[in-house]
């Protein structure tokens, strides 16, 4: 007969050991403001903070925190990745910060609400989703 599998549901948390080695990998240097991008596919978050320039300080996405497959995409998994860029901009000293959010996918306003709920000031948002001006091929006319 075999043995009996007992299969065990993770409920779709994070993965402990990835978030504390993000965290562990925080920079060191300090800063006053900065950009937050958040680009929300509809299978993926990403969230990165850059620096005023816009040179890249620190980014996370969900598929790094331990989400796999349609988790990845979903507002939860949105909301863990704000929360961890967060956490790592407090360390730096952030106070405030610029967000410009990209895409269209269910992460966008989740991640950023969980970053402002952390206490950093989000002086503007601003929306540079890429619109086709043309966009595809239209469909044929239906003959009837």
């Amino acid at each position: 007969m075999g043995k009996k599998r007992i299969v065990k549901k993770s409920g779709g948390s994070v993965n402990k050991g990835l978030k504390s080695r993000a965290l562990s990998r925080a920079p060191k240097r300090k800063m006053q403001t900065g950009v937050l991008h958040i680009h929300a596919t509809y299978n993926n978050t990403k969230v990165l903070l850059s620096d005023t320039e816009g040179n890249t300080v620190t980014w996370s996405s969900s598929g790094g925190l331990g989400f796999a497959g349609a988790k990845k995409g979903t507002p939860f998994a949105a909301a863990k990745v704000g929360e961890l860029i967060a956490e790592k901009a407090q360390m730096m000293g952030v106070q405030s910060v610029d967000a410009v959010i990209k895409g269209v996918g269910a992460g966008r306003e989740s991640a950023l609400r969980a970053f402002a709920g952390k206490g950093i000031d989000v002086s503007s948002i601003a929306d540079k989703t890429p619109v086709p001006f043309n966009g595809p091929r239209q469909r044929r006319s239906r003959r009837v």
